[in-house]
This record gives structure tokens, C-alpha cells and sequence, in this order.
């Protein structure tokens, strides 16, 4: 008699968690996924809509300021930096080498009604901050209600625009 050993119903949905990492690891989810070859990699940004200004964040950790490029041209932000470390390792090889190096780009379309020439940019702890004031035109405004005084509501006339005289005076 052979004794045959069933596979573990969990090792297959292991192998089935394995394959979904690999189909959303493809470039057809991330074409920007690796900086090897030329490619740029795909930026990560926040951001963030207050009353008074756009907030943009970049996460670049490693990268100086000085190696980080801002522009904005026709209502489209770019943000481009280049992680210019030195890769040479003078003794052993790579065991494990999953920090991405190279060049990363982010290109977004700025909502109307920004004073980009008035943009800010700081750089603090690998995070890049952006701010861009709103135009007054686009910001909220709050209005206020007028109070009526108790007894004196008066009708306007649709037609005329004249005010017509409240009704029940008694006079």
C-alpha cells in the first residue's frame, strides 16, 4: 500500500496570493515601476486643497535639494529629481538590492484659479512641500444672513422690483 501525501489547501492560496502580487507588480499596473534602463519612476505625491492654497508632497527620501527640479509651465506642475549616490560597491556583491536609485518624474495638471507664480517649495526630511496661493476670485466666501426684523418682511415684486407694502398695517 502507498501513502500518498495530499497537497495543503493553504499552500494553494499561498500560490494564488504569490500570482495576484505578480499581476499588480506587472508594469501594466505600473509602468514607472523600476528606474533601471533610463526609465524614470513614478513619483508619489499627496495633495491637499485648504481655503487658501494647493498643497503639494513629494516623498523623496535620499535625494538632495539640490538635485530636485520645479517647474511650472501652462498650468502643469513638474517635479524631477535625480538620486546621484554613488552605486560602486568595492567589496561583495548584492544579496538583496530593493531601494530604487536613479531618476523619478511627476507631471500633474494645476487646477485653475492658482497664483503659481507665487509658489512656495520647501524641503525638509526627504519630503518636498509645495504651496501655491489661491487666487481671491476662488476662494470660499462666507454670507451672511441679514436678520429681519420681527413683523417687517416685505414681498418684492418679480415683474417691477418694487417693494410692496406689508400687508395687515392696520392704518
Amino acid at each position: 500500500m502507498t501513502l500518498t501525501r495530499r497537497p495543503s489547501p493553504f499552500g494553494e492560496l499561498v500560490t494564488l496570493r504569490q500570482a495576484m502580487d505578480r499581476l499588480f507588480d506587472d508594469t501594466v499596473f505600473r509602468p514607472y515601476s523600476g528606474s533601471t534602463g533610463g526609465e524614470l519612476a513614478r513619483l508619489p505625491l499627496d495633495v491637499l486643497s485648504t481655503p487658501d492654497s494647493l498643497v503639494v508632497e513629494a516623498s523623496l527620501p535620499g535625494i538632495k535639494p539640490e538635485d530636485v527640479e520645479i517647474t511650472v509651465e501652462n498650468g502643469t506642475l513638474t517635479i524631477r529629481a535625480e538620486d546621484r549616490r554613488d552605486e560602486r560597491r568595492e567589496e561583495g556583491g548584492w544579496v538583496v538590492r530593493e531601494i530604487a536609485r536613479g531618476s523619478v518624474m511627476r507631471t500633474v495638471t494645476l487646477p485653475t484659479g492658482l497664483e503659481a507664480d507665487k509658489g512656495e517649495a520647501t524641503f525638509e526630511h526627504g519630503v518636498l512641500r509645495l504651496r501655491f496661493p489661491k487666487a481671491e476670485q476662488v476662494k470660499p466666501r462666507q454670507i451672511r444672513i441679514q436678520p429681519v426684523t420681527p413683523g417687517e418682511a416685505r414681498a418684492v415684486d418679480a415683474g417691477s422690483g418694487a417693494v410692496a407694502e406689508p400687508a395687515g398695517n392696520g392704518a
